[in-house]
């Protein structure tokens, strides 16, 4: 399977997100014709504040197709449907209540919807250098641990915040993934420090194939503060070796899943059956 992770500079505004997101992944297409296409977390809005946000967000379609579709979801769909391609679309804002989803949506070939997750961990923090982040005050958690099958390949979502618990990892792992796909927003100061660490280490783990593609670049918050993140999208394989890498601009990386090597990964050090702790 070939697998592109996009990486965009998104911002508050929703259309010229929208219209960048479907430039990258045209280009991505024609240049690398791959199976798979990953776009990175909260990529249809970026920054702004709270009302920006809802204003940004969509009420998704019910599972079984029925109920009206927003801008980014039709588009997402089209997409996959026109290409023939798996499509992750990284995560969009869903209105859920009186606060929104940060909502994972992977469309099939033929533009039908084929699973949702909606992010678990919330980025509540103070990172070293002060900065505040409470996803809370905008986002409800999810509950659910998702995988889906892609093709014959077995996928597990996440997304951002996720990969520092190793547990929910481990879940999907142990629900047959094979593939972890995880969009991301890093902070700039965060992903140089912990970015790569994270995923190779999730991959090694889990002895999974993890695709993480990620926004780069500056954006404004509530108050109107720079925010920086990291990029550096990238493809690893469950050895831990990173397959492709993209640099911190917009644009993405493509990369072949070799399924073969996740079977002589896990056979030579099988650690799923020597767990004793959990």
């Amino acid at each position: 399977m070939r697998i592109s992770v996009i990486q965009m500079c998104p911002g508050s505004d929703k259309r010229e997100n929208i219209a960048q997101a479907h430039r990258l992944v045209s280009g991505a297409l024609e240049a690398d014709r791959p199976d798979l296409i990953i776009l990175p977390e909260m990529w249809s809005c970026l920054g702004g504040n709270r009302d920006t946000k809802f204003a940004a967000a969509e009420t998704l379609p019910d599972p079984d197709g029925s109920g009206a579709a927003g801008e980014a979801y039709t588009m997402l769909a089209g997409i996959a449907r026109k290409a023939g391609i798996f499509l992750h679309g990284g995560s969009i804002g869903e209105r859920t209540g009186d606060r929104i989803s940060n909502t994972s949506v992977v469309f099939g070939p033929d533009g039908g919807e084929v699973a949702r997750y909606r992010k678990i961990h919330l980025f509540d923090v103070m990172t070293p250098s002060g900065e505040g982040y409470r996803e809370s005050d905008t986002f409800a958690p999810g509950d659910a641990v998702v995988t889906t099958p892609l093709g014959s390949i077995t996928a597990g979502l996440a997304i951002c915040y996720d990969i520092r618990f190793p547990e929910l990892f481990l879940q999907l792992r142990r629900a047959g993934a094979e593939l972890l796909l995880v969009p991301a927003a890093f902070t700039a100061e965060t992903g140089e420090a912990h970015w790569e660490t994270l995923l190779r280490a999730r991959a090694i783990e889990t002895q999974c194939w993890l695709a993480a593609s990620a926004t780069c670049g500056g954006h404004t918050d509530a108050r109107g503060a720079a925010r920086m993140t990291y990029g550096h999208s990238m493809l690893v394989d469950p050895w831990g070796t990173v397959v492709a890498r993209a640099s911190n601009g917009p644009g993405w990386a493509t990369g072949t899943m070799d399924a073969a090597l996740t079977g002589r990964v896990r056979a030579g050090i099988p650690v799923l059956d020597h767990r004793r702790l959990a």
